[in-house]
């Protein structure tokens, strides 16, 4: 299989300058995208920010989106895409932006899952370490989530360590998938292949770096699960 891989680059860029306001705006949508992976709605905006209406609030996100700043999707109320993320010189009309795809404005970030607890569940609230600002549908078959990848044995397959690894929930994979995989109490990246033999199902784990040994896995073994197939890889720097 294929890994698309993303690198995030940066790039400066010339906007109109905003107001006092919109820089407001913005940060506050920001920091919602961040903090909730959701942007804020309207009637939020126009409480924190102290409006009087959420039709106030509504002028300035077209202001925004007038300049390029951000998207809008009618109809909907959270709405909202930032295209690019900027640094706070976004305010003096210069922008340091991280390039990002456009796509579907509803889903704007995919959490970012770290070192995983023996026992829970990969996507528990506790292993997520943030929420990354980028379009799922980047990935030909959807991504719900980024895996920290730990170790060099996929090396050969191109996944290094400190690679983002964009994965979609399935526990239905076929040979020669990039899989992961949770085995006892660990959950590992490897290469999906079974075959039948006399004695049942085997699954072997193949990895990509002869450094590292296969796993070979009886599938009626309780303690072993596919989590999701590999969709996509993120290099990033500074992500």
């Amino acid at each position: 299989m294929d890994i698309n891989t993303v690198d995030f680059l940066d790039d400066q860029s010339d906007l109109p300058k905003l107001t006092t306001r919109q820089g407001e705006i913005l940060t506050l949508i920001t920091r919602a995208i961040d903090e909730s992976g959701s942007p804020p709605t309207r009637a939020e905006i126009s409480q924190q920010l102290g409006f009087a209406s959420a039709n106030a609030a509504e002028e300035h996100l077209r202001a925004l989106a007038r300049k390029g700043y951000i998207e809008l999707t009618p109809g909907t109320s959270r709405g909202i895409r930032i295209p690019q993320r900027f640094n706070q010189s976004h305010a003096h009309g210069r922008s340091h932006q991280m390039s990002l795809p456009s796509g579907a404005l509803q889903q704007l970030t995919l959490p970012l899952i770290g070192r995983v607890a023996a026992g829970s569940p990969i996507m528990a609230v506790e292993h997520i370490e943030k929420h990354v600002p980028i379009d799922p549908s980047l990935f030909s078959k959807g991504a719900d989530y980024l895996l920290k990848v730990k170790g060099m044995s996929m090396r050969d397959a191109g996944i290094l360590d400190g690679d983002y690894l964009a994965v979609k929930k399935t526990s239905e994979v076929r040979n020669g998938d990039i899989v992961v995989a949770r085995l006892d109490d660990e959950v590992t990246v490897k290469r999906w292949m079974q075959k039948k033999t006399a004695n049942g199902l085997v699954i072997e784990l193949q990895a990509e770096n002869p450094d590292f040994k296969n796993i070979v896995v009886d599938a009626r073994q309780s303690n072993f699960a596919v989590e999701g197939q590999a969709v996509g890889l993120i290099r990033a720097q500074g992500l």
